[in-house]
């Protein structure tokens, strides 16, 4: 077993910060920018001291994983996801926060999460086409889920 608790699989979820709470989450208005910024697998692999290594990706896209973690109450992470997609070079920047283990609760009732925030460090294409341009800065909360 290893004494990094961020080593292993995630399922990762992230969302855009608008307080409109009209916006239907699920994106089922096609009129309205849906509230879902990105989804994938995070791996994080064993590495030495305060490092953190991985990768994130879904289909059709892969990061690699280069950054640091911390102890603390919560342990920390902080991370740059860089890789080439489409052609096209992505950078993410990402922080995140072990949630700590609840007194009431059980190993059956609460699954290990990360809550964070990711942001877009350059502009890169997207888009059916890959005409359309998605702006460096936009930040992002996110959440991550360890699997089972």
């Amino acid at each position: 077993m290893s004494d990094n608790p961020f080593v292993g699989k995630w399922s990762y979820r992230s969302f855009l910060n608008d307080p409109d709470l009209a916006i239907p989450p699920d994106g089922s208005d096609p009129k309205i920018q849906p509230l879902l910024f990105g989804y994938g697998t995070i791996v994080i692999e064993e590495a030495p001291s305060d490092l953190l290594v991985g990768t994130i990706g879904g289909g059709g896209w892969s990061l690699t994983l280069h950054g640091s973690r911390a102890y603390g109450s919560p342990a920390q992470v902080r991370f740059q996801g860089k890789g080439t997609v489409g052609g096209a070079k992505w950078i993410y920047d990402y922080i995140g926060w072990l949630v700590p283990v609840w007194p009431n609760s059980t190993e059956a009732m609460q699954t290990p999460a990360i809550v964070g925030s990711v942001t877009r460090t350059i502009p890169h294409p997207t888009g059916a086409d890959g005409k359309a341009i998605a702006p460096a800065g936009v930040v992002a909360s996110f959440y991550a889920v360890r699997q089972k």
